[in-house]
């Protein structure tokens, strides 16, 4: 359903690489470069990153109670991203674990932008 979501950054080259440093393993490259947005994936026909410079010129502000969730295939690869995306000079948002008794796990970072990621898996 979901076809890509964007992400407003400061540094364009550094949020490309954070995301596609960070998303290596599912084959994530930059799909689109149009100057001030890139588009971020394995495939355009998969729900994809966007990172761009606000149209408007002003600073990107992170929305409060926004947060970009990517499905993991397990528990494992939830804490690999979430490891991944601190060691790219992201933050701890919390910390992975089980958050609702054998239904729901997951980690949450912010990038170096302070857009908020869950990373998750049900079960």
């Amino acid at each position: 359903m979901i076809g890509y979501v964007t992400l407003g950054v400061n540094d364009l080259e550094k949020a490309k690489a954070f995301y596609c440093d960070l998303f290596a393993d599912r084959g994530a490259q930059v799909l689109i470069d149009a100057g001030r947005i890139a588009f971020i994936g394995a495939t355009p026909k998969e729900p994809m990153i966007a990172v761009c410079e606000p149209y408007d010129k002003n600073d990107p502000a992170p929305g409060n109670g926004v947060m970009v969730s990517i499905a993991a295939t397990s528990k494992e690869e939830a804490e690999a991203l979430y490891h991944k995306a601190i060691e790219l000079g992201g933050s701890c948002e919390g910390e992975p674990g089980q958050r609702i008794p054998d239904r729901f796990y997951g980690a949450y970072a912010r990038d170096p932008d302070g857009n908020k990621l869950c990373f998750y898996v049900f079960g």
